[in-house]
Order: C-alpha cells, then sequence, then structure tokens
C-alpha cells in the first residue's frame, strides 16, 4: 500500500514549466534604450558636430522609465510575452529622438521635453494597469458605461473651435487632448462584449449570396448604426482618420467573432459609400481627397508645394539608406511635421532601410497582441486582445497611407512616436492590457495529477 506522503505527492497539482523570459525582456529593453540614446547622440554630432548636453540625462530618463515598467512586469505579470515593453520603449525612445531633432530646425519650438512628460505619464498609469487590473475579464462587466463615456467623449470636441480643420481637440488654456484617443480603447472593450455575446447568432443565421453568406436583417443593424455613427463623426468633426479607425475595428472585431466574409464585404461597401459622400460635402475633407489625386497640383497652380509633395520629396531625398538623423529638411512640411508627417523625417533621414525596420517593429508589436487573443481562452479577452491590436494597425495604415499618399491625408498620430500627449498614454494603456492579458494566457495551468492505483 502506498504510504500517506505519496499519496499526497501524487494529488498535488503539478504545474508546468514555462519560462517567463524576464531576462530575455530586460536584455531587449536595455538595447531599446541604447538605440534610442545614440538616436539622440547621432542628431547633435550631425548638427553641431559635438554630443549634445542633454543626452545623459535623456537616457537616464528613459532608461529609469523602462526599467520601473521592467520591475512591474517581474513582479506582477512575471509570464507576459517578453517583446511587448522592448517594442513600446523603442517605439516611444526613436519618437522622441525624431522630436528633437526637429526641435532643433524650429527655434523656440520644445516639443521633445513636453513628449518626455507625457510619456512619463503613460508609464505611470502603464504600470497602474497592470498593478490594480488581476484580470483583464472584470472589464466585461463595464462595457456599456463605457460605450456611453465614449459616446460622450467623441461629442465633446463638437462644441470647441475646429484646429486645422477638424473637430476633434479639446482646448483649455494651454491645455489640449484628443479624447477620441481615449474613446478607442473603451469601443474595443465595448465591442468585445457585445461581440462575445451575440457572436453565435451573427455567425449562425443569414443568407448565402455567391461566395458570401450574408447575415440577417435584424443583425445588421448593429452594423448600420455604427455606420451612421461613423458618419456622423465624419460630419460633425471633418475627422476622417478617427472616423475609419473606429468602424474599421468594428468590421475586423466582427469578422474574427463570426468568420463571415459577407461582414468584411458590407464593412467595406458601407465604408467606401460614406467616406465619398462626406468627400464630396466636407470642403476640408474634399481638399484632402484632391491633394491625394493630383499631389503636384498645388505646384502646377503656382501655390508651392503642399504636404503632401513635400512629404513625397523626403521620401524620395532619402534613398535606401537616409541622410542621417538631423541632416533632413523634413521640418518644411510646416506644422504637422511631428505629428501625422513624422514618418516623412523617418523615411528622409533613416531611408527605405529605416522605415521598413519601423514597419517590422509595428507588424512584430501588432502580431504579438494577435498571439495574445488566440492563446486566450475566454471570448471576450481573445476579442479584446485582437482588437488593441488591429487599433495600433488599423492607426498605422491611416496614418502611413495618408503620408505615402496611397489614401487620402487623415490627420491622425502615428502610434507611440508622433507629438500628442494623448496619443502616447493611449498607446502605453494599449500595451498595459495587452501585458496583463499575455501573462494570463502564458500562465501555465496546473497539470491534474496521475491517479494514483492502490496495490494490495
Amino acid at each position: 500500500m502506498a504510504s500517506p506522503s505519496a499519496v499526497a505527492r501524487a494529488g498535488a497539482p503539478r504545474r508546468r514549466l514555462v519560462k517567463s523570459r524576464r531576462n530575455t525582456e530586460l536584455v531587449l529593453v536595455l538595447g531599446a534604450v541604447l538605440i534610442a540614446v545614440f538616436g539622440y547622440i547621432e542628431v547633435g554630432v550631425n548638427i553641431d558636430g559635438k554630443v549634445p548636453s542633454g543626452a545623459a540625462g535623456y537616457g537616464a530618463a528613459l532608461g529609469v522609465l523602462a526599467l520601473l515598467a521592467h520591475g512591474v512586469i517581474r513582479w506582477k505579470a512575471p509570464y507576459a510575452d517578453p517583446l511587448l515593453l522592448p517594442i513600446a520603449i523603442l517605439l516611444n525612445g526613436i519618437g522622441l529622438v525624431v522630436i528633437y531633432r526637429l526641435d532643433r530646425a524650429t527655434p523656440g519650438s520644445e516639443a521633445a521635453p513636453t513628449q518626455l512628460l507625457w510619456s512619463t505619464l503613460g508609464v505611470a498609469l502603464f504600470i497602474g494597469v497592470v498593478v490594480l487590473l488581476r484580470d483583464h475579464r472584470v472589464l466585461q462587466r463595464y462595457a456599456y458605461i463605457g460605450a456611453l463615456a465614449a459616446l460622450v467623449l467623441l461629442i465633446l470636441p463638437i462644441f470647441f473651435p475646429p484646429v486645422y480643420g477638424s473637430r476633434i481637440w479639446i482646448v483649455i488654456g494651454p491645455m489640449s487632448f484628443q479624447p477620441g484617443e481615449f474613446a478607442k480603447i473603451l469601443l474595443a472593450i465595448f465591442f468585445a462584449a457585445y461581440l462575445a455575446v451575440h457572436r453565435d447568432a451573427l455567425a449562425l443565421t443569414g443568407k448565402r449570396v455567391w461566395k458570401f453568406q450574408f447575415p440577417r436583417g435584424r443583425d445588421l443593424g448593429p452594423v448600420l448604426l455604427i455606420w451612421a455613427a461613423f458618419v456622423g463623426v465624419l460630419v460633425l468633426e471633418t475627422d476622417l482618420g478617427t472616423s475609419l479607425l473606429f468602424f474599421g475595428l468594428f468590421v475586423v472585431m466582427l469578422y474574427v467573432a463570426t468568420a463571415r466574409s459577407g461582414w468584411i464585404a458590407i464593412g467595406l461597401f458601407l465604408a467606401a459609400v460614406g467616406a465619398v459622400a462626406v468627400g464630396w460635402l466636407s470642403p476640408h475633407v474634399h481638399s484632402r481627397v484632391t491633394d491625394w489625386l493630383d499631389p503636384l497640383g498645388s505646384i502646377a497652380a503656382g501655390q508651392g508645394a503642399n504636404q503632401i509633395a513635400q512629404s513625397l520629396f523626403s521620401f524620395a531625398w532619402g534613398g535606401v539608406l537616409g541622410t542621417g538623423l538631423g541632416l533632413g529638411h523634413s521640418i518644411l512640411i510646416g506644422f504637422a511635421a511631428k505629428s501625422d508627417f513624422i514618418l516623412a523625417t523617418i523615411g528622409e533621414e533613416l531611408g527605405l532601410v529605416g522605415l521598413i525596420a519601423l514597419f517590422l517593429l509595428y507588424a512584430l508589436l501588432i502580431s504579438r497582441g494577435f498571439r495574445t487573443g488566440i492563446a486566450l481562452k475566454d471570448p471576450f479577452g481573445r476579442l479584446l486582445a485582437i482588437g488593441l491590436a488591429a487599433i495600433v494597425g488599423l492607426q498605422l495604415f491611416v496614418v502611413a497611407g495618408g503620408v505615402l499618399d496611397l489614401i487620402p491625408l487623415t490627420g491622425m498620430t502615428l502610434p507611440f512616436m508622433a507629438q500628442g500627449g494623448s496619443s502616447v498614454v493611449t498607446n502605453w494603456i494599449i500595451v498595459a492590457l495587452l501585458v496583463r492579458m499575455s501573462d494570463q494566457a502564458r500562465r501555465p495551468a496546473p497539470e491534474p495529477a496521475a491517479d494514483l492505483v492502490e496495490q494490495p
């Protein structure tokens, strides 16, 4: 007969051996900080011929933020994906370097220190989410409250004066922020909660037409409602980018929840109809469509190169390897050089190689978010992780497509890199949620112990 100690050992659950990869994350985080510091130094050497005096302070500030974030993950989320934090640190660090480089070309402008403060706030919120949010499924309880808050955030800018032709900012004295940046996270939570409950009704009913299976009319109602909101935001705020982002997010999550290509076809058709209609009705959006169709038209008309033309000149001038940080002329683009057109500076000064490397970093971040969603077992978490990763991907497509003249210019900010406090803060919250969910997805579950057969 087996001894009591043997029975106790056999009955205790065993855990699979899964490496936490925290040391790997630490090495990658330190490497990301060093790359950003070397970029800062290169800007000073290329412009002034010497190492900038603020290099040590910049490196220390970025390093402290990175190590604090890493320490919290090691403490509260030891099994989190080891690539999420290093990629975020590297993108944020490169963005600070490029903004500092553009500051040097605009005397009296000091956007880089402000951006560093916003990055500090973003990392602080990152730490708060990782520490306080023990289970992402708690967010499902507040989905409808979050949707109401998102609607309020989207409506508020309508009552404030337009900034650069769009009503997407709330300006109070010297402070300004984009409430739509926070609304996108709340909407992702709402979409994930709604689709997790109704995915069967949306996936298993409807009619098949040719190769597409279309939903029933009653199920199509919510999509039409979202489409109407998309057009409404576009009309009232003349903000093509945010509208495309919200509607694209809903269609992507809808497809993930149902695996029905009919939803994609309906979504693309409705998005095209709404964009074309408002493109002709809104003068601001119409001018952007005109510049997209003929980016060099302003030169032919004797008005000089517009922003799109200057952006294309920057990409062409950068070539394969770029001019080097600090040696380009992307500041000629104007006031948007530090926001959506910051990608043109990267293309000019880091070249095609640097631009491809940047896109690969984003692709890796997005793919790790998708991988986290696939690994999660609960439908809400799966949809939320994929939706948050899709936000980054859609925003990258909208910004890069506009700057490269593939689609009309939207005025959105490049995630983690462009000047904008609201954007960098919300992107750090997105990474925090992905870190928390990836920890739960990768955390080893206890293995059931084998039954002990009592021998006579």
